[in-house]
Formats: structure tokens, C-alpha cells, sequence
């Protein structure tokens, strides 16, 4: 990979963003500045470690970023959890994120074994 941009787990940690995003901005003061807040920051800290890791030098670095990554995944779908249970996504919007969440995990942990070795 020569660009991020051309890395299909950051265009996917991108997408996701930016539904939470919309999600999110409908809602009330109250529900955006608790639950909101957290499940926006959450979902963005997904692709913007693994930009950050992909600009390390050292594969360690954006291994230890992609990690990093993976860890908001996991809080993204707590904060998610909490929105469906708080009546702030319908079921179909909590099974569709979840659904594109658990298929990013797994290809973002085929990509943290991929790093460091050569082809």
C-alpha cells in the first residue's frame, strides 16, 4: 500500500464515522452531549488511529496504533449498545453498524497480522 486512502479498513473506518455522524446530529442536546458525544468520538478514533499508526515509521508503531483502533471498535459497540438500549437507534440501525463493525474487526486484525511481514 502506498496511500492510506487505498487501505480498505480506513475507507470502511471512514464510512462508519460518518454514519454514526448522521445518526447522531438529529438527536437531542441531552442525548448528543452523553451518549452521542462519546459514540461519535469513538467511532472517528477508529480510522484516525489507524492514519496516525500509518504514518509511523517503525511497523511496531502502527501495530501498536491498529491496536489502538481495534479498541475503539469494542467502545464504539458498548456506546452503540447504550443507544439502542436508550431508545436512540432503532434495532435495523443498531444490527446494520454492528454488523459492518464486527466485519471491520476482522479484517482489521488480518491487517495487524500482515504488518512487518514482506510478500
Amino acid at each position: 500500500m502506498n496511500d492510506l486512502d487505498d487501505l480498505e479498513i480506513y475507507k470502511e473506518s471512514m464510512r462508519i464515522g460518518e454514519v454514526v455522524w448522521n445518526l447522531v446530529e438529529p438527536w437531542s442536546y441531552f442525548a448528543k452531549d452523553t451518549v452521542g458525544r462519546q459514540l461519535v468520538r469513538a467511532a472517528d478514533s477508529v480510522a484516525a488511529n489507524l492514519a496516525e499508526g500509518y504514518g509511523r515509521f517503525h511497523f511496531a508503531d502502527n501495530k501498536r496504533f491498529c491496536y489502538y483502533s481495534r479498541g475503539s471498535l469494542r467502545e464504539t459497540l458498548t456506546w452503540l449498545t447504550k443507544a439502542r438500549e436508550r431508545n436512540l437507534l432503532t434495532d435495523a440501525q443498531f444490527s446494520e453498524l454492528t454488523t459492518a463493525i464486527t466485519i471491520l474487526r476482522k479484517r482489521l486484525d488480518s491487517y495487524i497480522k500482515s504488518i512487518g511481514r514482506t510478500a
